[in-house]
């Protein structure tokens, strides 16, 4: 019966981590792998609910792209130069740097939080637990002071 539970938690534990770091991948991917990608800074002129937009200038040869958008809560606000790249075939960017390194991998620090939980009253594991806590807290408070 122990065994079971504790099968069963490990899974679910897993499954948590495993969502959050599927979740962050879409916008780390562009962060960490940036080999091939289109780099400049993007001066923000206004947002609006959900996005930020502004004139983009690239680091390397002319670009099709003047304007691009990024998500309202990368950018801090109107005439702030923010280092970027952009997603390939879109007019999307993602912010570079520690800020949007951190940013990028706040699901995955949130399912280390919702996991320890499983992992120390589920399994038993309270070390392991305490260790996943931390490191999900360290993520998400890094990325609010470096954002």
């Amino acid at each position: 019966m122990t065994h079971a539970r504790n099968a069963a938690m490990a899974l679910v534990a897993l499954l948590l981590v495993v969502a959050g770091a599927w979740s962050s991948w879409g916008t780390a991917q562009h962060i960490l792998l940036p080999k091939g990608r289109e780099h400049g800074t993007l001066t923000v002129t206004g947002c609006n609910e959900e996005t930020c937009s502004g004139r983009y200038v690239p680091a390397g040869p002319p670009s099709p792209h003047h304007t691009l958008t990024i998500e309202h809560s990368v950018a801090a606000g109107k005439g702030q130069t923010l280092p970027v790249v952009v997603k390939p075939g879109t007019s999307e960017a993602v912010r570079t740097g520690w800020g949007g390194g951190l940013h990028a991998w706040l699901p995955l620090g949130g399912a280390l939080l919702l996991a320890a939980p499983v992992i120390g009253g589920g399994m038993r594991m309270t070390r392991t637990a305490w260790s996943a806590a931390g490191l999900g807290g360290a993520l998400l408070v890094g990325a609010f002071f470096a954002l």
